[in-house]
């Protein structure tokens, strides 16, 4: 769909905004042929789409909130849509005459970076009420572990500053060590309340490692009382932070898990080796396989596509590139651990890879790039995995 945009009578540029969009109307000779102001209502939009030819492709910078009524309206209308990403647009400005930001620019760019460079476009997934829905849930499981992660890495630069030994042992991961420094605090704060408070709050965990997480304390100078006075309010907070939003994204991937169920898609996921339900369901709404002719446009757009290098007769594959869905790439690559050490396909390929001299990342890499093509031929044909 993207890719055909130079074949296109025109493109529909949508700088979308939250009160007020600007369209600009690019034919595919380069002419500007509408370029104004369009409010955010289904009426503006309908009188925008009622003046452009049928086949006329519609680009938005954004796909969802702000650009969602956009895409929802051109669709009744019978238009295709199209996504540029920011990041392209904003690299692509710098190919265009002047230097001010208007809204009227950034439309205008929109719409003549989707002629001139098609393979910039990125697909809209078709609207589901279901996926659509998922795809709202998932947005905000995906804040919340925003969240966990940023307060996690504050407590441990605040962990790190104070007794880098008991810092380099927790956690963070593990709900016991942030119970403990939700309850007691900071290092000094487990040092204060003693071994038998540490040990009735952190009941079930590894004894072995608290054991050397006490040690580490021992073993180390205490700060100024300020410091710990200072130190331990915000482990508490941040600890407590960190627990309730891991926990608030791990009701929401319930959640998600329940509302895709019945997706033939979803389920078929699921049977593939090292794919659980969080990569299941961000596969699910995050692609639409009709999108993309083969594994190759696919692993492109996931990221996990090696880059060629060329230069005169010489060509040579390359890390992969750095471009594409990072959310999916990040799962899609880090899901191959578990693989590592089975005994099916993927882990001797691993082994292989890692045999020919490649890094533990570099073989995770190329293991993902390989099941891939599992993973293509599993959405597009909706069956499960067989060895």
């Amino acid at each position: 769909m993207p890719r055909t945009a130079t074949a296109r009578k025109a493109v529909l540029g949508l700088d979308v905004g939250k009160s007020s969009h600007w369209a600009c109307l690019v034919t595919r000779d380069g002419e500007i042929t509408l370029n104004d102001s369009v409010d955010n209502s289904e009426d503006a939009f309908d009188r925008l789409f009622s003046q452009v030819e049928p086949g006329t492709l519609v680009v938005v910078d954004q796909v969802r909130n702000i650009g969602a009524l956009a895409i929802r309206r051109a669709r009744m209308a019978g238009l295709e849509v199209a996504y540029l990403p920011g990041i392209a647009a904003h690299g692509a400005a710098r190919l265009f005459a002047g230097d001010a930001k208007t809204d009227a620019r950034d439309a205008m760019v929109i719409a003549k970076t989707a002629l001139g460079i098609p393979d910039a476009l990125l697909p809209v997934p078709r609207g589901d009420a279901r996926l659509e829905a998922a795809r709202s849930m998932a947005a905000q499981r995906n804040h919340m572990v925003t969240c966990a992660t940023r307060d996690k890495n504050r407590l441990r630069s605040i962990l790190l500053e104070s007794c880098p030994p008991f810092e380099a042992l927790a956690d963070l991961s593990d709900p016991h060590w942030v119970r403990m420094l939700e309850r007691l605090g900071g290092s000094w704060g487990i040092a204060d309340a003693g071994k038998a408070a540490m040990g009735a709050v952190t009941r079930g965990a590894d004894r072995a490692e608290m054991d050397a997480a006490w040690k580490a304390i021992a073993a180390s100078t205490r700060p100024p009382e300020c410091m710990v006075e200072a130190e331990n309010p915000q482990v508490m907070m941040l600890a407590r932070r960190t627990r309730e939003a891991s926990s608030e994204a791990g009701e929401l991937d319930e959640r998600i898990a329940g509302m895709l169920a019945g997706d033939a898609t979803y389920g078929c996921l699921l049977t593939v080796p090292g794919i659980g339900p969080r990569t299941a369901s961000e596969l699910v709404i995050g692609i639409d396989i009709a999108d993309f002719p083969d594994h190759h446009h696919l692993a492109s757009y996931c990221g996990i596509a090696p880059r060629n290098r060329q230069s005169g007769t010489s060509i040579s594959s390359v890390s992969a590139s750095r471009q594409g869905n990072k959310r999916l790439k990040n799962l899609l690559i880090f899901s191959c651990n578990s693989l590592t050490r089975s005994r099916g396909r993927f882990g001797e390929y691993y082994r292989k890879c890692r045999g020919g001299g490649m890094c533990h990342g570099e073989a995770l890499k190329a293991v993902a790039r390989k099941r891939m093509k599992v993973i293509y031929a599993i959405m597009r044909d909706k069956v499960p995995y067989s060895a």
